[in-house]
C-alpha cells in the first residue's frame, strides 16, 4: 500500500468518525430548541426537564465534533497538499465563512445558552439556542458548498496551473449545493429524530420517567417519519442532477454496464468478485429509470458508454470508480433510512394514547433506530466521494495527483495508525459519557428559592 492509498484510508476513517457528530449536532440543537419553546410557551415542567436532558447530551456529542472537525482540515495540508494548493483558492473561501460565521455563531450563543440559565430573560435564553441551531445549520450550508464544488465545479478558472474563483457567488448557489443541502439536513433530523426515539424507549422499557419520555419518543418517532420522507423526496431530485452531472456514479450505483431505457433497480445482486459481472439479482422495473430522469422510460447511460464518453473528453484511463462499494453503500443508505421509518411508525402505532408494547423485541427495535441513520449517513457520504472516484474534482484533477509529493509511505502509515488509536480513545470517552448521562434520565427541577446561596449552579443543570 502506497502513501496515496493510505492517505486515502485516514481520511475515510477520520472524516466517516467526524460525519457520526456532524448530522447529530444539527437535529438535535433546533429539537432542544423546539422543546425549550414549548416550555417557555406552556410553561409545562416536562418540558423543561426534557429540555435540559436533550441539551445534555447535545453538548456532549458537540464537544466531540468539534475536535474531530479540526483534524479534518489539518488533513488537507498534510497528506493532501497537491490538491490543496490546486484548490485552495475556491474551497478556501467557503470553509472561511463557515470558520468565521457560522462556527462562531452557534459558538457564541452556545455559550450564551450554557451560562445563561437563570441569568438571562426566558426568551433572550431561549432566542440563544435558536441561533445556535442557525448556526450548525448555515454551517452545514458552507461546507456542503465546498465539498460540491468538487462534486460539479463553478465559478473558477484556470490560471497558473491551479483554479482561480472567478464568482464567490456561482460556489455558494451551485445546483449541487442546493439539492444537497435540504437532503442533508432532513438527514440531521432524521438522526435527531432516531436519538430522541430510541433513549426514551430505553427509559419506557424501564418505566422511568414516563412523563418526560412518553413525549419525547413520540417526538423522535414523528420527526423520524417527516424527516425522512423529506429524505425520500430530496433524494430524488438529488438523483437527477448527479444523473446530469456524474452520470458514471449512477451507473456504478445500479452496477448498470450497458446504455438501457425502462432501466430496473435491483435490490440484491451477485456479482463476479471484480464486480463486472451480474450473477444474479432481484428487479423492480423502471424504477432505475425513473430514480435517474423523472421518466420510467428514461434512458440511463450504463458504465461501458460514459467510460467511452470520459476517454474523449479526458483522454486514455480507467474511469471507473469501484463498483460494488459504489452498488452496495447506496443500497445500505436506502435500506438503513427506510428501516428507520418503519420502526418509528411501529412505535407510534403502539403507543397511540396509553397503550405500552408488551413485545421485547418492539423495545429493542426502537432503542437499536439510533444506530440506523448514523450508518445510513456515513454509507451515503462513502457514496458520494467514492462514486466521484477517480478524480477529487470532477472533471479537473483526480486523487492521484492530489497527494502530498513529500510523504512517504512510512509518514502516511504512521499518521494513520496515530490517528485510528486516537480516535478510538476518544470514540470511548464519548460514548461512555453518553451512556453515563442517557441512563441517568431527565433531572429533577428544584423548587423556586429567594436564598442566592441555595440555588444550583446553572451550568450544573
Amino acid at each position: 500500500m502506497d502513501a496515496l492509498d493510505l492517505s486515502r484510508w485516514q481520511f475515510g476513517i477520520t472524516t466517516v468518525y467526524h460525519f457520526i457528530f456532524v448530522p447529530l449536532t444539527i437535529g438535535l440543537s433546533a429539537l432542544v430548541a423546539g422543546l425549550q419553546t414549548a416550555w417557555v410557551r406552556t410553561g409545562k415542567e416536562h418540558y423543561l426537564r426534557a429540555t435540559k436532558f436533550w441539551g445534555k447530551l447535545f453538548l456532549i456529542n458537540f464537544a466531540i465534533g468539534v475536535v474531530t472537525g479540526i483534524v479534518q482540515e489539518f488533513q488537507f495540508g498534510m497528506n493532501w497538499s497537491a490538491y490543496s494548493r490546486f484548490v485552495g483558492d475556491i474551497f478556501g473561501a467557503p470553509l472561511a465563512i463557515e470558520g468565521l460565521l457560522a462556527f462562531f455563531l452557534e459558538s457564541t450563543f452556545l455559550g450564551l445558552w450554557i451560562f445563561g440559565w437563570d441569568r438571562l430573560p426566558k426568551k433572550i435564553h431561549l432566542a440563544s439556542i435558536w441561533m445556535v441551531a442557525l448556526g450548525t445549520t448555515l454551517s452545514a450550508y458552507f461546507i456542503l458548498a465546498a465539498n460540491s464544488w468538487m462534486q460539479h465545479p463553478v465559478g473558477w478558472t484556470m490560471g497558473d496551473g491551479r483554479a482561480e474563483l472567478t464568482s464567490i457567488g456561482a460556489v455558494l448557489t451551485n445546483s449541487t449545493t442546493l439539492v444537497t443541502f435540504p437532503h442533508t439536513i432532513t438527514a440531521c433530523f432524521l438522526t435527531g429524530g432516531a436519538m430522541l426515539l430510541a433513549v426514551s424507549a430505553w427509559h419506557l422499557r424501564r418505566n422511568n420517567q414516563p412523563e418526560v419520555f412518553k413525549p419525547s419518543m413520540r417526538l423522535g418517532a414523528w420527526v423520524v417519519l417527516i424527516a425522512g420522507l423529506g429524505v425520500l423526496i430530496t433524494g430524488d431530485i438529488q438523483a437527477r442532477v448527479m444523473t446530469e452531472q456524474q452520470p458514471m456514479k449512477m451507473a456504478a450505483a445500479e452496477a448498470l454496464y450497458e446504455t438501457t431505457g425502462s432501466a430496473s433497480f435491483s435490490l440484491f445482486t451477485i456479482g463476479s468478485l471484480d464486480g463486472d459481472e451480474e450473477l444474479y439479482s432481484v428487479r423492480i422495473p423502471s424504477l432505475l429509470s425513473f430514480m435517474a430522469t423523472g421518466s420510467p422510460d428514461g434512458e440511463v447511460e450504463g458504465i461501458n458508454n460514459v467510460q467511452s464518453e470520459y476517454e474523449q473528453a479526458y483522454g486514455p484511463g480507467d474511469y471507473r470508480p469501484i463498483v460494488p462499494v459504489t452498488y452496495w453503500s447506496f443500497r445500505l443508505m436506502i435500506g438503513f433510512g427506510g428501516l428507520a421509518m418503519l420502526i418509528a411508525a411501529a412505535a407510534l402505532w403502539f403507543t397511540r394514547g396509553d397503550r405500552r408494547p408488551r413485545s421485547r423485541w418492539l423495545w429493542i427495535a426502537a432503542v437499536s433506530t439510533v444506530a440506523m441513520p448514523l450508518l445510513a449517513n456515513s454509507f451515503g457520504w462513502i457514496f458520494t466521494e467514492m462514486g466521484r472516484q477517480p478524480w477529487t474534482v470532477f472533471g479537473l484533477f483526480t486523487t492521484a495527483e492530489s497527494g502530498s509529493p513529500s510523504v512517504s509511505a512510512g509518514e502516511a502509515a504512521t499518521g494513520l495508525i496515530v490517528l485510528t488509536v486516537l480516535y478510538g480513545v476518544l470514540a470511548v470517552i464519548e460514548f461512555g459519557l453518553f451512556l453515563k448521562y442517557a441512563k441517568a434520565g431527565a433531572p429533577e427541577i428544584p423548587a423556586p428559592t429567594t436564598d442566592e446561596a441555595d440555588k444550583p449552579l446553572a451550568f450544573a443543570y
